[in-house]
């Protein structure tokens, strides 16, 4: 996507108004496709908010295929305006009520694709961190590999069907990804380039909240300036990775959704390292605590996605994949790091 600002400059953190125009021949079913990835990539990419979107054929050229993508800055006044009564026919009209604001994502920082190669290469050699994390991301994928169909099966329960298979495409392409470019001695760019592995392979909401999920993690592990990660350092890039999903997600404890699995083992792992447990102890205990987080999401009614639409009874027979799937990555990413550190220690 290419923004010309020529006009209006607008920048990252701006409020903006989207359209989706089509030009006369083009189903709203594809207008409706072209703005479900217009938005998430100018929050994403470019971090405006996105206040409003109009989708249709506002301004035509006979029976003409394509659309256009318009983009205005906004403020509050201009928003009332937009939201005002009218009596224009083809002007969509507005809901009443109160609009939440949009809410700005978190920045971007750069993706493999905007560094240069050497910055990319894989290590010739591996320090013991950059083994341990590579033993680390390779359990986690290779956990979600083998549960695409049991996701898939929950999913099509309480979602569209689709979580494993949503999971799988990233799993696998983090797994190709590390092979080739992983800087995996350096432990804050590898978990970046996660993050633009799963921005490119991963689609729906479980793409966009894992990337964010990464990007988070990446800001607050760049933020310190050791060459070795300590676990109080990853305890801390895993909350505030957390904590953004829960920001921008709309989501929280008890709602049914992965950090139903996340937030115990944050909790649990956090307790033992004050407690002085050793990191691979503390890891491991952790994981139990986010199956058993993902486990109770049978007792819970989901309060956002599509989950939330499926009766109490039905949600109450499988557990929320979403949440199953994180669990299995975080256990086996645990198990990982705890026997290389029994390996390294016998």
């Amino acid at each position: 996507m290419v923004m010309e600002t020529n006009y209006v400059p607008i920048t990252r953190g701006n409020r903006v108004v989207l359209m989706i125009n089509g030009l006369g021949a083009t189903p709203v079913m594809e207008l409706m496709i072209a703005a479900g990835k217009t938005v998430p990539k100018l929050q994403l990419e470019f971090g405006l908010a996105v206040e409003r979107v109009y989708t249709g054929s506002f301004m035509t050229s006979l029976d003409m295929a394509g659309f256009s993508i318009s983009i205005m800055k906004a403020d509050q006044t201009l928003l009332q305006r937009l939201d005002a009564p009218t009596k224009a026919p083809h002007w969509p009209v507005g809901s009443a009520g109160n609009r939440p604001p949009a809410k700005i994502p978190v920045p971007l920082p750069p993706s493999h694709s905007t560094k240069s190669e050497e910055s990319l290469s894989r290590p010739l050699q591996l320090s013991e961190q950059g083994r341990i994390l590579e033993a680390a991301i390779e359990a986690a994928v290779n956990a979600v590999i083998g549960m695409r169909d049991s996701l898939n099966d929950w999913d099509s329960k309480v979602g569209d069907g689709d979580c494993g298979s949503t999971m799988y495409s990233g799993a696998t392409a983090i797994l190709d990804d590390m092979k080739k470019y992983y800087p995996l001695n350096d432990a804050a760019e590898t978990v970046n380039e996660i993050g633009s592995s799963v921005r490119r392979a991963m689609g729906g909401t479980s793409g966009v909240l894992y990337n964010i999920f990464s990007k988070a993690a990446y800001a607050r592990l760049k933020a310190n300036s050791d060459s070795t990660v300590t676990a109080k350092q990853w305890a801390e890039a895993f909350e505030a990775a957390i904590d953004a999903v829960s920001k921008y997600g709309g989501a929280s404890a008890g709602y049914r959704t992965l950090l139903d699995a996340l937030i115990p083992a944050l909790s649990v792992l956090k307790e033992r390292l004050t407690a002085g447990d050793d990191s691979s102890t503390a890891f491991v205990l952790s994981s139990e605590a986010a199956l058993a987080g993902a486990e109770s999401t049978k007792d819970m009614q989901a309060q956002a996605g599509r989950s939330s639409y499926v009766s109490a009874a039905i949600l109450a027979t499988v557990p929320d994949p979403g949440a199953m799937a994180a669990a299995a990555w975080y256990r086996a990413a645990a198990l990982a790091v705890k026997a290389k550190h029994e390996k390294a220690s016998s």
